[in-house]
């Protein structure tokens, strides 16, 4: 059995692809010996800091450090997780894809960013759009 590597978030870069990304969230889950998303991890691959993350969930600051497992906090990360992995697939990058939901508005959607737009509670929304896209729907 080969020794698996465990990554501190302290020391985390994001990875290039959603696949890879998975594999370290699903592996500091193990670490953790928690089935969650870690919130840390979350906010080092996007660049964005507890408070950011906090107002996004509409959670308390305090949350993020000390509930990691709140349902709200973790319906938002999973819903920005599974928006992000359909952006993903369709430009095949992570990083992009990171970009993308932190930073371009969509005029589709009032010039929303898709993190506004999963905060808001449509990532339903968004992933049908982010589909349209990538079935090459026009307007």
């Amino acid at each position: 059995m080969s020794a698996e590597v465990i990554i501190e978030p302290s020391d985390y870069d994001a990875p290039d692809t959603f696949d890879q990304f998975i594999s370290d969230l699903k592996a500091r889950a193990r670490y953790d010996k928690s089935p969650i998303i870690s919130p840390r991890m979350f906010c080092l691959a996007l660049g964005m800091d507890v408070q950011t993350l906090a107002a996004r969930a509409h959670v308390h600051r305090v949350t993020v450090n000390r509930a990691q497992g709140a349902e709200k906090l973790q319906t938002y990360l999973r819903d920005a997780v599974r928006v992000m992995g359909a952006a993903a697939a369709v430009n095949g990058n992570f990083q992009d894809a990171a970009f993308w939901f932190r930073n371009e508005p969509i005029s589709a959607f009032d010039f929303k960013t898709p993190e506004q737009l999963v905060s808001d509670g449509r990532a339903d929304d968004l992933l049908g759009y982010v589909q349209s896209l990538s079935a090459g729907a026009a307007g």
